[in-house]
């Protein structure tokens, strides 16, 4: 059995693998490769919460910045026990070359708390993120660093961490955070936000293969919020969907109702019984036959063992690491086209920014002029990474990277090394 530990420094060892392999193509600098290399900062916090029963435990938190030169840094807050600081630097350097990619003007950065979420009730839980908020207070704010929701937080604990600033400072800052209900300072089109972003990428990658995607069946693995909403604007644009996974069970049928299922998923939290529908076992989702398979899972569902089996010409990254390094070399000797996740799940930092914006000026957007940039960022970060795929000779994971990296450097050249 692979420890936990062990797993972590893969993590982050992979991230920055794939930074080196991104410096080699580039013919970046070697001094300019040591300084992305590693974060900017690092800082690890223990305290204490009160229990509803009177008991005290002690918890370990995390936030790390790992580049700022672009702007000031953004990302996720995660809950989990799971949860390391190896991970949090691998999430950190990540965000990085999101925000560049989709060209935000935010560094990367990512934190969170060792805790198992369910076993604290709602009042232990807002404990828990006062006091987590308050011990990184040092490093976040509008113009520093900006927390965003990401595993077991939500617009709930963005409130709980803008609240718990803005009384350190004794007025309200609603920049300070994103991912907040709107009643505070949030903004509209977020529930869509991440599968709008990855519908983009996906609609362009369809029309660079030379795809008709009103004649395209897909075959979803994950059917969460994002994976619910990328089918959904997918069945909208006229493919079938032929095939649905959640993270236990999975149904296929010739053309599923998304909205059906959709509404089937939120009431019994299974697609199993869906009807109208054939029950299948969960791995033949990953061999389906179809042109589009899409991931909006979990961390490594794309195994090497399941990429061989994969039918699908497209793979649409529309999570976090979905596919295995091991899985990703065996896909591009296949010649199967992924569209990493770097790109495809950008839609929801997009939509922080917009936020972020929002809150600064004080002055909302309408859904349509959100959904419009939204379209217009997506839509030229895609086309970029496909024009440098094809001037590189590369698949698009590399091109994204390649990008994302150059960017950055660029962007560290200029304001040079101080003092």
């Amino acid at each position: 059995m692979v420890s936990s530990s062990a797993v972590d420094l893969d993590v982050w060892a992979e991230a920055q693998r794939k930074l080196d392999v991104a410096a080699d193509q580039l013919g970046l600098d070697d001094a300019m490769h040591r300084v992305l290399r590693t974060p900017k900062r690092e800082l690890e916090v223990h305290f204490p919460i009160h229990f509803d029963d009177g008991h005290v435990e002690a918890f370990t938190g995390y936030r790390v910045h790992h580049n700022l030169n672009r702007g000031p840094a953004t990302g996720g807050v995660r809950y989990t026990r799971d949860l390391s600081l190896d991970l949090v630097r691998a999430n950190a350097m990540a965000t990085t070359w999101k925000a560049a990619l989709v060209e935000i003007p935010y560094g990367g950065a990512f934190g969170g708390v060792i805790v198992n979420p369910r076993r604290l009730s709602a009042h232990e839980r807002e404990g828990l993120t006062r006091r987590y908020a308050t011990e990184i207070s040092l490093l976040i704010g509008p113009e520093q660093d900006i927390p965003s929701p990401d595993v077991n937080t939500g617009s709930q604990t963005m409130a709980w961490m803008m609240d718990t600033f803005s009384m350190h400072l004794g007025y309200t800052v609603a920049g300070s955070v994103i991912g907040k209900p709107i009643a505070v300072g949030g903004t509209a089109g977020r529930r869509e936000a991440t599968g709008r972003g990855a519908f983009r990428a996906t609609l362009a990658a369809a029309r660079s293969s030379g795809l008709d995607l009103s004649r395209a069946t897909v075959a979803v693995q994950g059917f969460g919020r994002v994976g619910s909403a990328l089918a959904a604007m997918l069945a909208g644009a006229g493919a079938r969907i032929v095939a649905i996974a959640d993270d236990r069970d999975a149904v296929s049928g010739k053309e599923l109702d998304v909205a059906k299922a959709t509404a089937w998923v939120r009431k019994h939290d299974s697609i199993a019984g869906l009807p109208d529908a054939e029950a299948v076992a969960r791995e033949e989702v990953f061999g389906a036959r179809c042109d589009i398979l899409v991931s909006a899972g979990v961390q490594h569902q794309v195994t090497a063992d399941r990429a061989n089996r994969i039918r699908a010409g497209i793979v649409v990254e529309a999570a976090n690491g979905p596919t295995t390094p091991e899985a990703d070399a065996i896909l591009h000797d296949r010649g199967v086209a992924v569209l990493p996740d770097v790109l495809c799940t950008a839609g929801g930092m997009v939509l922080g920014y917009f936020e972020w914006v929002q809150d600064m000026q004080s002055f909302f957007w309408s859904g349509a002029e959100i959904t419009a940039n939204l379209d217009r960022i997506m839509d030229a970060a895609t086309a970029a990474v496909v024009a440098l795929a094809e001037e590189q000779h590369a698949d698009l994971r590399s091109a994204a990277t390649m990008l994302a990296v150059r960017r950055v450097a660029e962007a560290t050249s200029l304001r040079g090394l101080y003092p």
